[in-house]
């Protein structure tokens, strides 16, 4: 049971950090795929903590929780908020489209680690 979660953990942190990857090369131009794990895990860290303690709060909870993930891109890669929050949008794309896919032919179910939302 245990080997199985840490085997889903990582499948879903390695697709998360796909899509980090896939936005910090096309917004910034920025290509190191182990900073985009780390930088994953971080932000799904952090969401996660905002998430605990402020989730609860309509509206204001999830939107703290986004910011705060946009928060750990902007300090991970060059560029400005703007740069983040556009790394962030095609990173969640990135993995929507690539989850749909994995899910459509039964090999993954929809969630994925370090990607808000997902």
């Amino acid at each position: 049971m245990v080997v199985a979660s840490a085997v889903v953990f990582l499948a879903s942190l390695l697709i998360g950090a796909l899509g980090i990857y896939l936005g910090a090369r096309i917004i910034v131009g920025a290509g190191d795929y182990d900073h985009a794990i780390v930088t994953a895990l971080i932000g799904a860290v952090v969401w996660a903590v905002v998430g605990f303690f402020v989730g609860w709060i309509p509206l204001l909870g999830p939107a703290l929780a986004l910011l705060a993930y946009i928060t750990v891109i902007n300090f991970q890669y060059p560029g400005d908020w703007t740069a983040a929050a556009m790394i962030g949008l095609v990173a969640w794309v990135t993995v929507l489209i690539a989850l749909y896919a994995l899910a459509a032919v039964g090999i993954t179910g929809f969630n994925a680690v370090g990607v808000p939302g997902l």
